[in-house]
């Protein structure tokens, strides 16, 4: 399992997160040594003073200390604020809500030569109490003023809304650098299903992708007029055809009865050639003039298979509860008409349509098999490409642009074809129309 994002954006922003949090250590670090620890050892060394003038006249060490008069005590408690208390009277005077602080303790029982222990107490009035080693038994409140209403240990606090402001404005900037690529992403996309995309902004993004979308958008417009120059091909090929052959088929009608035979032999070969031309239109258009609409698909089915409720295929229609779909019926129709029209030709008289959601209900199912021969294994992936046919098939009329044709619609919607046996005993073509392509498309 790979731990690095694959997109860009991802990448982007792993690696400002990691170079943040680099420089918060690193910050950390220097704040904690060049600016708190000096600050901690100033703090240490006044409490420790003041605590020295407190106890100066008690005994440490197996010595007397210098007594100082009453007067001057007394004084020094009201200019200072400590208080001395009892270890019950402490309690009740606030000590049992006071932290411990290990650092505190250690570093003031150096200056003060023996175990001494530090509690904070960081409420309404932030006060210092400490269990001196010459006096034991009592306890030392010293008030800093200073302090009120504020964290003793800001620091965290201060590196944690740092590193999170730095995050999102890393997260920001790596967003507005990949958003035009995003765009840019799925321009491509429909460019590849031969959609044509509105022109993408050139002012966006870096001079990099800036580039990029410009040499997109000149590609795009040269893809867009190659298509419509080979639609306008196609076009006056189709009327340069279709005019001769209106000719001819005028040519036979005045043909000798004797020569019927002929006739339709040639009216055959015109009807083919025509039909013919409507698939290469139909490929090189692939249905663009048809929007997509709120359809009902069951009726829609229903409406593709009575076009051939009067020609010799016998076909049966089977299908579930589908609801309705946001899908192009002329596609759909189109579909349905080719494989049918396939089996019409290569079948044995026999077809049916079905349709329905899948199991998981993620994709609209459908199926158009018939009693035909099949096609072998072998051939099913290359009959998809223009112009292959399969080899009964070489024997008949048609352009081989069928499947194409087919599956040039399929991939429009991002589905999937596939080609299996029928229950028929011939060919069944599948076709899978993810839900997600289904829902109101442009």
């Amino acid at each position: 399992m790979k731990l690095l994002p694959r997109s860009a954006f991802g990448q982007t922003v792993m690696l400002l997160a990691s170079l943040l949090l680099i420089n918060q250590l690193v910050s950390y670090l220097m704040v904690t040594l060049y600016v708190l620890k000096p600050s901690y050892d100033q703090i240490n060394d006044l409490l420790a003073k003041q605590v020295k003038v407190v106890f100066i006249d008690e005994p440490l060490g197996g010595r007397k200390r210098l007594e100082l008069p009453d007067e001057m005590r007394k004084r020094f408690f009201e200019a200072t604020g400590i208080e001395i208390y009892t270890e019950k009277a402490a309690m009740k005077a606030g000590l049992g809500d006071a932290i411990y602080y290990n650092y505190f303790s250690e570093e003031l029982g150096k200056e003060l030569g023996g175990p001494t222990e530090v509690r904070i107490n960081e409420g309404k009035d932030f006060d210092i109490w400490i269990k001196p080693p010459m006096a034991p038994q009592y306890w030392l409140k010293v008030p800093l003023t200073g302090f009120e209403g504020a964290r003793f240990s800001p620091l965290p606090i201060y590196l944690a809304v740092i590193g999170i402001l730095s995050v999102l404005g890393g997260w920001l900037f790596a967003r507005r650098l990949n958003r035009p690529l995003k765009g840019l992403q799925l321009a491509a996309r429909k460019v590849g299903l031969g959609e044509h995309p509105e022109r993408l902004p050139e002012d966006v993004g870096s001079s990099e992708v800036q580039a990029v979308t410009s040499a997109f958008n000149q590609m795009a417009k040269g893809v867009a007029q190659l298509e419509e120059d080979r639609a306008l091909l196609m076009a006056g090929i189709s009327h340069d055809l279709r005019t001769p052959l209106t000719r001819i088929r005028l040519a036979t009608e005045m043909m000798k009865s004797d020569e019927n035979y002929l006739k339709e032999g040639i009216v055959d070969d015109i009807e083919d050639m025509n039909a013919i031309i409507d698939q290469f239109i139909a490929y090189v258009r692939q249905d663009r003039e048809d929007q997509a609409e709120a359809t009902d698909v069951s009726a829609l089915l229903e409406d593709a298979v009575s076009a051939f409720a009067d020609r010799p295929l016998k076909t049966s229609l089977l299908y579930d509860n589908i609801p309705e779909l946001w899908l192009r019926p002329l596609s759909i129709k189109r579909l349905i008409y080719n494989l049918l029209e396939n089996a019409e030709r290569y079948g044995r008289g026999e077809a049916r349509v079905e349709g329905r959601m899948s199991a998981d209900g993620q994709y609209l199912v459908l199926r158009v098999g018939d009693n035909g021969p099949g096609i072998p294994e072998a051939e099913r992936v290359r009959l998809f490409q223009p112009f292959e046919r399969g080899e009964r098939a070489r024997s008949t009329q048609g352009s081989g642009l069928g499947l194409a044709i087919i599956k040039k619609i399929v991939d429009s919607y991002h589905g999937q074809v596939l080609l299996g046996d029928s229950t028929l005993g011939g060919l069944q073509v599948e076709m899978r129309l993810p839900l997600s392509s289904l829902q109101k498309m442009g």
